[in-house]
């Protein structure tokens, strides 16, 4: 059978990919002959010629397959298909067969996709290969930045900070083995942490006036910089300086500053946190380990009531910690108060625990090994009145509680409010994560080569399609991650100086909440797909995927288990930022929420919805469009769902759980759009060369996303499927553009080769 020429080169590329492995089944064909029925025009030309070049009984010779690939090369020349990759074959056909006057263009550019469709392949490095494209100067031709500008533009003021700590990581002393004893491990872990007291890094966060130095986003940046090092390190470095320390800061008055602040941040008085109860977990509010006022003594007693009370995982407890912050529930003669936090003395200087501290050592875990984590019990434990953290509530010599906070719930969430920089510390120290991962993980790709065209030299794995896409979006989201970060710590740095309102101190607590919860999220997955892109290379100890991604696990449990803070995420966007953090009480914001559910969302516009063009789906004003819609969209339909559930008579928790899926996916939603738009307003101060790069790298960020929750877009009817396709296209023409500038941007984290340390990928 012939069929003419311009049929036969549009359908080309699929018949040549159909074939390029060897195989085509019956079950193939009949499926295809299906579909293709159901094109008007196909049964004429179009039919027949699939049904002869696609007939598994009779495959086409190599020779035929050779001069298929020989008309498309021809027909290539001179039409620039060389300087490109191309993504569709139906597109790649339509355009080398293209005829303007031909009426049946329409009809075989439908069958075509039908045809592709059906076959659910993806051809795209066959057919480059074929076109005689070199796979590995596809996109840009270089890097077109400076990643040591870059690096600069994007760290900010915290390079002074970051390069000190550098310094300090890079000395002999500072050499740490995961690999050795974990009791051996757990001493060197310690003595680091003396030696960063010992260079002030302890009291970075601190005033002056106790010996700090009154900079808390240098203390936020050193801890981000320490986790590119070692994860025991920096869990033990901010138990020590950060949770414990910043709780006597955070909870306490001058007296507990002035006779501990000191003490702690020069390592004098090593202690621990001692919140998480076996029995409760994330539900602080309900813990059972009781403090009693006995005004006898000018006291209070400290008591594990129950098995499920003991203070469990408590990190510096197991070996080193002397004195903990414990949180109890405060009693004083018949009336209960709520959670507070009381300074218990946990060992005696000779190491041995104090009189009524049970300590038990949780032993090995999955990971963190060097840090010493353990239980705590206490039975009947006497303390002084003066040892209650009275920030927030006191209580006097006979007896009288007082607190400026009337209400019992406000003052809890308040207390835990002020605790915020553990989370936003977590999330910076997951972003940097993701960094090391990617920088080992892109370098290795860069130089490691597998597979390749028949008869030509292996390729870097960089050059695939899938590898590029497991790199490129994750760059693209730690870039846009850390400028979330580093705007969310200036913030907090100047709230903590005392500027800043309780409206502002929510959307902090929100914000950190939800970046938090992300970014770990980020790190964790980031660090398997490298692990994965790696091969066998990154199962080896020395190369450090395990251990990070053993390590970096449990960021999505501590500082708050990630379903729960996206479940207060949630929350806070439901009030509107108007009522306390994390409270119940949606009833009283049902009114503002119908109010909000009613509004018609402006961007859901029918021909918005169907545009494909690249230049519109590179538009930050589209993406920024969407991520918008997504999140007012899932936070007026679950504002719905909340109602329905009050008007059917149940109560706020049952409401809450019966619609807790909606809730997390609107946190997420929350966490992705903030993401963004801080990513944007970062790009937009940036003046230089570099603006163009990190143009690119908002959009593969927020086109991504977008991606991967394409069926919720399609499900709320702001996108038809050709715009879906189009825009998934897209983020791999953007992932295809930024491969030669992988090793260069990774490059642009800053991470000194000293403290990389992986074997593979090494320049």
């Amino acid at each position: 059978m012939k069929a003419n020429n311009r049929l036969l080169l549009q359908f080309a590329p699929l018949i040549y990919v159909a074939w390029s492995d060897g195989i085509f089944t019956e079950s193939e064909l009949a499926r295809i002959e299906a579909r293709l029925a159901s094109v008007p025009g196909a049964a004429d030309e179009v039919i027949p010629l699939v049904e002869h070049w696609l007939n598994p009984a009779a495959p086409p010779t190599p020779t035929q397959l050779n001069e298929l690939a020989a008309m498309m090369r021809k027909a290539a020349r001179g039409r620039s298909v060389g300087k490109k990759r191309w993504f569709s074959l139906s597109d790649l056909g339509s355009y080398l067969a293209r005829h303007p006057n031909d009426e049946s263009a329409a009809t075989e550019l439908l069958a075509l996709r039908t045809v592709e469709e059906a076959l659910g392949i993806d051809g795209t490095d066959a057919l480059n290969a074929m076109l005689g494209i070199d796979i590995e100067a596809t996109g840009q031709p270089a890097a077109q930045f400076s990643p040591e500008a870059l690096h600069d533009a994007m760290t900010g003021n915290r390079l002074a900070i970051r390069q000190r700590v550098f310094a300090l990581l890079s000395r002999p002393e500072y050499a740490l083995d995961p690999a050795a004893p974990h009791t051996e491990y757990r001493e060197r872990v310690y003595q680091c942490c003396q030696q960063f007291a010992r260079e002030g890094l302890g009291l970075l966060a601190f005033p002056t006036e106790y010996g700090g130095a009154g900079r808390v986003e240098d203390s936020i940046a050193a801890f981000e910089t320490i986790a590119f090092h070692d994860l025991s390190l920096l869990v033990k470095f901010g138990v020590q300086f950060g949770l414990f320390g910043g709780s006597v800061y955070q909870l306490g008055t001058q007296r507990h500053h002035r006779q501990y602040i000191r003490a702690i941040g020069t390592l004098e008085l090593s202690g621990c946190f001692a919140m998480t109860e076996t029995g409760h977990g994330s539900n602080v509010r309900d813990i059972e380990t009781t403090a009693t006022f006995h005004p006898s003594n000018d006291g209070f007693v400290i008591h594990t009531p129950t098995p499920g009370a003991r203070k469990d995982y408590i990190g510096n407890a197991a070996i080193h910690g002397r004195m903990a912050t414990v949180f109890a529930q405060l009693q004083v003669g018949k009336e209960g108060h709520g959670v507070h936090a009381f300074l218990v003395p946990i060992r005696a200087d000779d190491g041995r625990p104090m009189t009524g501290v049970t300590i038990e050592d949780c032993g090995l875990k999955a990971g963190l090994n060097g840090v010493d984590n353990g239980r705590l019990y206490f039975d009947q434990v006497h303390i002084p009145r003066s040892n209650l953290l009275n920030h927030f509530a006191d209580v006097s010599a006979d007896g009288i509680y007082s607190s400026a906070i009337p209400s019992a719930s406000r003052r809890f969430f308040t207390m835990l409010g002020t605790l915020v920089a553990g989370r936003i510390s977590i999330a910076c120290a997951s972003c940097s994560v993701a960094k090391l991962s990617l920088t080992i993980a892109t370098r290795y790709a860069a130089g490691r080569r597998q597979f390749g065209p028949e008869g030509q030299p292996e390729v870097a794995i960089l050059s695939y399609q899938n590898v590029q896409h497991q790199l490129l979006p994750r760059i693209a989201a730690t870039f846009a991650l850390d400028a979330a970060l580093h705007a969310l710590a200036q913030r907090y740095a100047v709230l903590s100086s005392g500027a800043g309102s309780e409206d502002e101190q929510r959307q902090i607590e929100v914000l950190a909440a939800s970046l938090k919860a992300y970014a770990s999220r980020h790190a964790l997955e980031t660090t398997q797909a490298c692990r994965e892109i790696a091969g066998g290379a990154g199962y080896l100890f020395e190369n450090r995927f395990g251990t990070l991604r053993e390590d970096v696990d449990i960021f999505t449990t501590f500082e708050g288990a990630n379903p729960v803070l996206q479940q207060l995420v949630a929350k806070g966007l439901l009030s509107d930022y108007k009522e306390q953090f994390g409270e119940m009480r949606v009833r009283s914001v049902i009114k503002f929420l119908t109010a909000r559910a009613s509004v018609a969302v402006t961007e859901q516009n029918p021909i918005t919805k169907r545009r494909t063009e690249s230049d519109h789906l590179r538009d930050p004003e589209f993406q920024a469009a969407a991520l918008r819609f997504r999140e007012q969209r899932l936070l007026t339909t679950v504002a719905r769902r909340l109602k329905a559930r009050f008007d059917e008579g149940l109560d706020s928790f049952s409401a809450m759980n019966a619609c807790q899926d909606h809730l997390i996916a609107l946190a997420e939603a929350h966490a992705e759009q903030t993401i963004f738009q801080s990513f944007r307003a970062r790009i937009e101060a940036e003046q230089s060369a570099l603006r163009a790069v990190l143009e690119q790298l908002a959009t593969l960020f927020a086109l991504n996303a977008i991606e991967r929750d394409r069926a919720w877009f399609l499900e709320s009817d702001y996108m038809e499927t050709p715009k879906t396709k189009a825009i998934r296209n897209e983020v791999a023409a953007l992932c295809a553009e930024l491969s030669p500038s992988a090793v260069a941007l990774v490059n642009a984290f800053g991470i000194p080769d000293a403290i990389v340390r992986a074997q593979i990928g090494r320049e």
